[in-house]
């Protein structure tokens, strides 16, 4: 994996993958930013949303549950000295559809953290990961 972060102006940042794809960075109004583009820390937060949500939609799919609608909310708690790491991670998982198992969705988000997803393996060093669920009605 590459990529490459290239200044724009004031505290903003263009961050481009190897991939290609690209997204701004903009730092907080008192480093002079104008809220025009996430924080890193935003993005390293949501990025381990991304990794768990896919690694556990691919597990249930390989359950053979039949998924309709899934949700991850996430919240971070970072520590207040620098340099700021998260310290606690919150996850809930929203799912659902027809007859889906709880025992499958609870193991779909067990393997995800502990085996899958590289990003729970990096956060689960400095914070404390918390994952929920919860199946809506269909």
């Amino acid at each position: 994996m590459n990529g490459t972060v290239k200044f724009l102006e004031k505290a903003r940042f263009e961050a481009r993958a190897g991939s290609g794809h690209t997204v701004t960075i903009d730092g907080p109004q008192e480093a002079g930013g104008e809220n025009a583009g996430f924080r890193p820390m935003e993005l390293m937060l949501l990025g381990l949303g991304g990794c768990m949500a896919f690694d556990v939609l691919l597990i249930l799919r390989k359950m053979r549950q039949e998924v309709t609608s899934y949700s991850l909310n996430i919240e971070g708690e970072r520590a207040e000295d620098p340099p700021r790491v998260y310290t606690e991670i919150r996850m809930e998982h929203v799912f659902q559809g027809a007859g889906l198992k709880t025992n499958s969705i609870k193991r779909a988000i067990e393997l995800a953290e502990s085996t899958y997803c590289s990003a729970s393996a990096m956060f689960a060093k400095t914070a404390k990961v918390v994952n929920t669920f919860r199946i809506l009605e269909s």
